[in-house]
């Protein structure tokens, strides 16, 4: 039996969501080696988990998967013991109201830090204890850390979130927190503004983006984990695409765009990209970000990094600087407005490689977004533009993975005389059928990318179904 497949059943008996000789008889009808999607498939179809409680036992499928990673629950759920043994977790057993959905648990083992010991510290403990947990979450293999008044401290690992104490910090708490690393200058600037993002390295190898903001509750901290080494493109999950990819980073003029949603790894990609020229070429890149994630050290190219804020007023600043740089690559941490955007578009017209992010979900969602910026006015000329200066387009989303960690899956547009004449006549609707029939030419849709994955046992079923919207593929899904 799969050790996800006992986590849930050991977290269905905490959460009141089944009993043992309901879990027995799903084991019975399925078998002893079912897929875990199977398993909470067969609790919804059999009545045992109705329609109310389907998104609680999604999520403890989830945390289920991120646990079983690391191995079985200590006592067998299918035991006789088992229904009475003490839930694993400090979180009460008893089962929360139908229309309610109990927090994660905390963890057993990871960051550690004594919360509720943080107001007979002095500063120079809190700032060293603050320096550890970062360190810690790190080690833990955790993509986030957040610190928050009015909630306990939390971790986000393979997208699932889990509580690191019991604790619930208040606005004093927080505020000592997520001040302790700050220069006075820092913590200046944020107590004005009530909003800070930067860059935190505690040393070469250990470097944290962090934005800082007040909620109603009071001050609160994201901290996100940069990876000390860059990973390769095929590393990320690139390898069936990795000939188109690199084709696209082969050009010397032109737009490339990294889209997805929040979290879906837009970052990372735009990394191995400038690292992957860093490596290939001779070439001046100028990259301007906010804040600087990861450092990329010159090879075979000069790289020139800018920080909004720190080195240059704005995108649109560094951009219309750029340009007057030498610059052969330039790369934008975000595409966010009418003016960076504009400047982009004429940077990669006048003989430059543009690499840029949107949080966009899919191609047609990424033009459509990248052309309403503009006045109507403007329309007809910037489709022409878009159309003629446009290499490509890779979005890209991150999935719970049948064994743990996550899965990319990527949606690829090539421009080619098809698709100029859509972007330039604005019909991005027909995007999706020359996206079809341009396979050959590397080009690919995130539904089909989707199916692939659940086709080669990486994801469940229940996880392709829900970020597929192909009618047809969702029908050949079971």
């Amino acid at each position: 039996m799969q050790p996800a497949i006992l986590w849930l059943v050991r977290l269905g008996y905490d959460q009141g969501l089944f009993n043992r000789a309901q879990a027995v008889s799903i084991r019975a009808a399925l078998g002893d080696s079912p897929d875990i999607g199977d398993f909470a498939q067969k609790l919804i179809d059999e009545g045992i988990v109705d329609d109310s409680r389907i998104e609680t036992l999604e999520k403890l499928a989830g945390l289920a998967m991120t646990k079983g990673a690391k191995g079985p629950p200590a006592v067998d759920p299918f035991d006789e013991s088992a229904a009475t043994v003490a839930p694993f977790t400090k979180v009460a057993a008893a089962p929360p109201p139908a229309a309610e959905f109990t927090p994660p648990p905390t963890i057993n083992a990871g960051p550690m830090f004594l919360f509720d010991q943080l107001s007979a510290m002095d500063d120079n403990a809190v700032a060293s204890g603050m320096r550890e947990l970062l360190r810690a979450t790190a080690r833990h293999g955790a993509s986030d850390l957040h610190l928050s008044t009015g909630a306990r401290p939390f971790i986000r690992k393979d997208r699932a979130l889990a509580f690191l104490d019991d604790h619930t910090l208040t606005a004093s708490d927080s505020l000592r927190l997520n001040t302790a690393l700050l220069s006075e200058g820092q913590k200046k600037i944020f107590l004005e503004r009530k909003d800070y993002d930067y860059a935190l390295a505690l040393s070469a190898a250990d470097r944290y983006r962090v934005n800082l903001m007040v909620h109603k509750n009071g001050p609160a901290g994201a901290y996100r984990m940069v990876p000390a080494k860059t990973r390769s493109l095929t590393d990320l999950g690139f390898e069936q695409h990795i000939a188109t990819i690199n084709k696209l980073l082969s050009y010397h003029n032109g737009l490339i765009l990294v889209t997805g949603p929040v979290g879906s790894g837009k970052t990372t990609t735009l990394a191995s990209m400038v690292a992957y020229l860093n490596e290939s070429r001779t070439d001046h890149i100028i990259t301007v970000e906010d804040p600087i994630e990861v450092v990329q050290p010159s090879r075979g190219c000069n790289v020139s990094q800018r920080e909004v804020g720190t080195h240059t007023k704005s995108f649109a600043t560094a951009l219309k600087g750029a340009l007057r740089e030498d610059p052969d690559v330039i790369v934008i941490g975000e595409l966010r407005d009418l003016e960076t955007i504009e400047m982009a578009i004429s940077a990669s017209e006048t003989g430059h490689l543009v690499i840029g992010t949107m949080h966009t979900s899919d191609a047609a969602t990424t033009l459509n977004r990248l052309l309403d910026v503009f006045p109507p006015a403007q329309q007809t000329q910037i489709r022409a533009s878009v159309a003629e200066s446009l290499r490509g387009v890779v979005c890209q989303r991150l999935l719970p993975a049948r064994a743990g960690g996550l899965a990319l899956a990527c949606e690829i547009l090539i421009s080619n005389t098809a698709i100029q004449n859509l972007i330039k006549e604005g019909k991005t609707t027909g995007l999706r059928n020359s996206m079809e029939t341009g396979v050959k030419e590397g080009m690919c849709l995130m539904d089909n990318v989707i199916f692939g994955l659940w086709g080669e046992k990486k994801i469940t079923a229940e996880t392709a179904l829900a970020n597929i919207t192909n009618r047809v593929l969702r029908a050949k899904i079971s």
